[in-house]
């Protein structure tokens, strides 16, 4: 059973794209400052962008899996939606939904790879709204699509619940023949009957009970006689019904010509609509006989319904009830004729398949054969035992228990259980045989000696003669250069620490010289100015013209006149040139030199990220231990924490 009823709603496209937005605002972070870093303002907008991506494709995925597929369901609902829905149209909206959903999430990638090089917040703005906009607009193109899929929706959820593969009935033949009225009466489907034709636009099912079984009653649409292309879609859903669903058919005629229509027109119907019949159980059900009996037809009419009955329709003999829906008269005798042909038709479909001969194969009946006389097998000694007076020494010579060895041979503590009394082994005479004892693989047995006594002995034996052969001088001698070596290394020893003492007392009265740096000369430091890239001479001039002049030069030196415009010029070129800023010079001159900096610039950086500072004037020293946090509010020191 297919549950179209379950598909949600499918909203217009425009509000599909405020519920996407509002839920983008609603469930993700809304905060951002241009002070963050760069890396959580392209997180903050990725994610946005992601979400709302993310719920267009949620949205879109659901409508795509919940609508019905024409090419994966029953053949019946393939041709009733493509009667009532255009099979095209259905799969256009559908393909055109997919195909935005996959747009929709290219523009989320494309436009979250660009925020990733994005190195401001304004850009990252522009690109999600950009993103945003793009994607929205996609969606708005989907308006006529999705309006489509809303009124497919609807009309599928009012579609009756049709099994396909149940036991059915069909209801067919022309409009306001009584097809209405018959179901109403064999089930509870409450049907709308009205005197005029075309009363039922639609299908329509009922359901009933026939011998503890459940059965749908469709009513279908009224027929009328003429080409296939030229009915509308009410007639199609009923040709839809009759050409898919496995079913018993009951075609109504109208004998009375009370519905509009004379009974060559009705037979004709029949004869158009024959194919249609085929390889079903097939009933004619010839109504309102209250109005009109069929003896009191015409014999050409009745000749034309006997033509009905010798029409080849592939399946069994047709059979003619008489029915009367005012009176109920014959309704109840179509309607168990109809359900025992329709069981009996897929009996035998089931005999025919492949499937009951596999479980014919699973059955087997176990044929018994004649019992065989087996009389009850008693051991001798039980017999012995039965036929005796229960005094004899057979039965007396029972085996002991170990309780009884035990109590026999001294009681607990003492008696020792012997495991190996019941042990079964091919010889007895090997139940207390040595278990030999192994040791890394090998047998320890086979590395007993049985003469170690004997050579031990004669090892003590000659160890006695060789300690008495060493003389007593010997010792004495020994002993000498003992005494000789041991004084040699107390006198070594004493100097060592003397010399120890000496040392440590002179270190303590004279400290390390401080040795004083040589200064260095000007032409040394002019040399190494002009290593490093820079002028040496305008250093040394400088150094030179700062020095201390001499005294006769300073009391004899008195301007001459014809000096004096030399001067006055020297000064106005000097005022001249001061009149602009004094540039800053370029940065290190060598590379050597920007080394040297770089060095120098390494190892105070060392210090200050050893403990973690921010810059240079970061002076901050933390609270390693917070008062509030370690001090208790109870001087017992139950809680000296919290």
């Amino acid at each position: 059973m297919y549950k179209f009823k379950e598909i949600q709603t499918i909203p217009p496209a425009k509000q599909l794209v405020d519920i996407v937005l509002s839920k983008t605002q609603r469930k993700t972070p809304t905060v951002v400052h241009p002070g963050f870093k760069i890396t959580r303002i392209r997180a903050f907008y990725m994610r946005k962008v992601k979400f709302c991506q993310t719920t267009f494709n949620e949205k879109f995925t659901k409508m795509l899996e919940e609508f019905p597929k024409i090419d994966d369901i029953h053949p019946f609902y393939a041709d009733l939606c493509n009667v009532l829905y255009d099979r095209d149209h259905y799969k256009l909206a559908l393909g055109q939904v997919n195909a935005t959903k996959k747009i929709v999430d290219n523009i989320a990638k494309d436009y979250v790879k660009m925020m990733k090089f994005a190195d401001s917040l304004y850009k990252c703005k522009m690109l999600k709204r950009a993103a945003m906009g793009r994607m929205c607009t996609s969606v708005k193109k989907l308006t006529g699509s999705m309006s489509y899929l809303e009124e497919v929706r609807q009309h599928l959820g009012r579609l009756p619940a049709i099994n396909p593969a149940t036991r059915t009935l069909i209801l067919t033949g022309y409009p306001n023949v009584g097809k209405s009225s018959f179901m109403n009466i064999v089930t509870q489907a409450n049907v709308d009957v009205q005197p005029y034709a075309f009363t039922t636009k639609s299908l329509f099912v009922g359901h009933l009970d026939h011998n503890y079984v459940k059965w749908q009653v469709i009513d279908t649409p009224g027929i009328l006689d003429h080409p296939l292309e030229d009915r509308n879609t009410i007639e199609m859903t009923a040709i839809t019904a009759l050409a898919h669903l496995p079913a018993a058919v009951l075609f109504f005629v109208d004998i009375s010509e009370m519905c509009g229509y004379p009974i060559p027109i009705q037979v004709a119907l029949f004869h158009s609509i024959k194919p249609l019949f085929r390889n079903r159980p097939l009933l004619i059900i010839l109504n309102k006989t209250d109005l009109r009996k069929l003896s009191e037809l015409s014999p050409e009419d009745r000749a034309l319904i006997d033509s009905m009955a010798d029409a080849d329709h592939g399946g069994a003999a047709v059979q003619f009830f008489e029915t009367s829906c005012a009176s109920k008269d014959g309704v109840d005798a179509a309607l168990t004729k109809g359900c025992e042909l329709l069981l009996d038709r897929r009996v035998e479909q089931k005999v025919k398949s492949g499937k009951a001969d596999s479980l014919r194969n699973r059955l087997h009946v176990t044929n018994m054969t004649a019992p065989v006389n087996r009389p009850p097998c008693i051991p001798s000694s039980v017999a012995q035992q039965k036929g005796g007076d229960g005094n004899t020494a057979e039965q007396e010579q029972h085996e002991k228990l170990e309780r009884e060895r035990m109590e026999e041979l001294g009681g607990a503590g003492v008696y020792s259980v012997d495991l190996w009394r019941r042990a079964l082994l091919e010889d007895t005479s090997w139940k207390y045989d040595v278990v030999p004892e192994i040791m890394d693989g090998h047998n320890v047995i086979d590395f007993v000696d049985p003469d170690i006594d004997k050579k031990l002995e004669m090892l003590e034996r000659e160890e006695a003669m060789l300690m008495a052969e060493t003389s007593l001088g010997d010792d004495e001698e020994v002993l000498k250069k003992w005494k000789h070596t041991q004084g040699f290394l107390d006198e070594l020893h004493s100097k060592m620490r003397q010399r120890r003492i000496e040392r440590k007392l002179a270190k303590s009265r004279n400290g390390n010289p401080v040795t004083r740096k040589k200064m260095k000369k000007g032409s040394e430091v002019e040399k190494e100015l002009n290593e490093k890239g820079l002028d040496g001479a305008k250093v040394r001039g400088r150094s030179v013209s700062k020095g201390r002049k001499d005294r006769d030069s300073s009391i004899l030196g008195k301007r001459k006149r014809d000096a004096t415009e030399n001067g006055e010029d020297q000064g106005r070129a000097e005022s001249a040139a001061r009149m602009r800023s004094v540039s800053r010079m370029k940065g290190l001159p060598t590379e050597k030199a920007a080394n040297d900096v770089e060095k120098v610039r390494r190892k105070r950086m060392k210090l200050r990220e050893k403990d973690g500072r921010k810059g240079e004037g970061d002076k901050w020293v933390p609270d390693w231990k917070p008062k509030h946090l370690y001090s208790g509010k109870r001087g017992i020191g139950k809680t000296d924490r919290r």
